[in-house]
């Protein structure tokens, strides 16, 4: 594979508040988990169960690194 080392999603257990979704999801993109809480806050905020079912399910479905 031409030395490309491949990048996996996971949770992180360092840059967490709660399971560690926003910060292994801001280590796979490059970018600043702040961002990916804020969106997950901003989802949650019209009614609160859509973005609440969303990181549940990051949560059970993304592995811990």
């Amino acid at each position: 594979m031409s030395g490309e080392e491949i990048k996996l999603l996971r949770r992180s257990k360092t840059n967490r508040i709660l399971a560690g979704v926003c910060g292994g999801l801001g280590t796979y993109f490059g970018v600043d988990p702040v961002w990916f809480r804020l969106g997950f806050v901003l989802v949650s905020l019209p009614g609160g169960i859509p973005g609440i079912l969303l990181y549940i399910a990051c949560w059970i479905l993304i592995e811990e690194e």
